[in-house]
């Protein structure tokens, strides 16, 4: 499954064959055959296996934080994600290739049955707490899923450009996200 990873990141996910995945685990195609059975058979595990986790590890965090407080929610999404990139370097790069883009073969996989659940849940405690007057009445609690994600996946996935870019080898995911939840501190607050 590690090789498929690599392969869905490196060439996508529609133009890997199994062929290609043998190859980057050094095994015969009938061998991955016997044991993961076709493309989309294998596609269903590294999802089920390898995807599901890290999404759920990222909910899982976010779900013991305070729904009162505002800070504290993104605090936890922040510190969700970058603690599942640091873990799973692969995902950024999966999620940009197969999710944002156009024909992206996990988009309907995001879309249907990973997004709704989370990004409602969260959109609905930034919304409570707005209503509380706790969070900046100028915000969209929909947009602020959507700024988190700027602020996490996209500097992750960005990170080979930025580093070069920028001369940036010395920045890391905790860098990034000290530096998101610092603007995040100002940006969420309440004022009057």
């Amino acid at each position: 499954m590690e090789s498929a990873l690599a392969c869905y990141v490196r060439q996508g996910i529609r133009a890997t064959s199994i062929r290609d995945i043998a190859a980057e685990a050094g095994v015969t195609p009938a061998l991955v055959h016997y044991y993961y059975g076709d493309a989309s058979q294998l596609l269903e595990r590294v999802i089920a296996e390898r995807l599901l986790p890290v999404f759920d590890a990222v909910r899982n965090s976010i779900a013991v934080t305070d729904d009162a407080d505002p800070g504290a929610i993104a605090a936890g999404f922040v510190n969700a994600v970058c603690a599942a990139v640091e873990r799973h370097p692969w995902w950024p790069a999966l999620w940009v290739r197969e999710v944002l883009s156009e024909g992206g073969a996990l988009r309907d996989f995001l879309v249907l049955r990973v997004a709704p659940d989370l990004t409602r849940s969260l959109a609905e405690r930034f919304a409570g707490a707005q209503a509380q007057g706790r969070l900046n009445s100028k915000l969209d609690p929909r947009l602020i899923m959507v700024t988190l994600v700027g602020l996490t996946l996209f500097p992750a996935a960005g990170a080979p450009i930025w580093r070069c870019i920028f001369d940036a080898s010395d920045l890391t995911m905790d860098d990034v996200r000290r530096h998101a939840l610092a603007l995040l501190a100002r940006g969420l607050e309440a004022h009057t």
